[in-house]
């Protein structure tokens, strides 16, 4: 159910790459994997993109509560990325309308005893709290999209769900035909 939330959101989110496999075969410590691959090569990023990243990041966990109402470790990555992803968009990419479009904190490379990253934080503590209340927002903003996606979504989730139990991996055409829709076109 945690990759098919996966793949469902991604698969209805329009600013969301096109899902190219699925799997819940595990890979390292991966539980499985959801490809999204983008349809054409890009430089940059929009909001719009990065939130449905978000959506789509966090739709395992919102799965988890959804169909079992409990959570588990298989989510744990999907926190740090999403959590992070935010973090950036707040602090780098001046995508928060509270805070403007600033950059928070300076990143340094030591190169003493092999590559360290240091952060150094020049904002006040007013600031690190609206910071923090901004990547909350983005958060939760994105839980509350994946859910409401599968909730609308449920037949076609619950449908790649049992295919990938038994299967274990669903290849894009074969994905796109479960859930009813076409296969994204590349543009050129």
């Amino acid at each position: 159910y945690h990759e098919a939330g996966h793949a469902i959101v991604a698969a209805a989110l329009i600013h969301s790459d096109p899902v190219h496999k699925v799997s819940i075969i595990s890979r390292g410590r991966a539980g499985g994997y959801t490809l999204k691959l983008p349809s054409q090569d890009k430089y940059l990023k929009t909001k719009s993109e990065f939130q449905a990243d978000l959506a789509v990041l966090l739709s395992g966990f919102s799965a988890e509560q959804i169909v079992f109402n409990e959570l588990t470790t298989g989510a744990s990555n999907d926190l740090k990325v999403a959590s992070d992803l935010a973090r950036k968009m707040v602090t780098q990419f001046g995508m928060s309308e509270k805070l403007g479009p600033l950059s928070y904190g300076e990143t340094h490379e030591s190169i003493f005893l092999g590559r360290e990253l240091m952060h150094d934080r020049n904002y006040s503590e007013h600031v690190a709290q609206q910071i923090d209340t901004e990547i909350r927002s983005l958060v939760e903003g994105a839980v509350s999209t994946a859910k409401e996606v599968i909730s609308s979504n449920m037949e076609a989730f619950k449908k790649v769900a049992v295919h990938l139990i038994e299967k274990e991996t669903l290849e894009q055409a074969e994905f796109y035909a479960l859930i009813g829709k076409p296969v994204p076109v590349q543009t050129v």
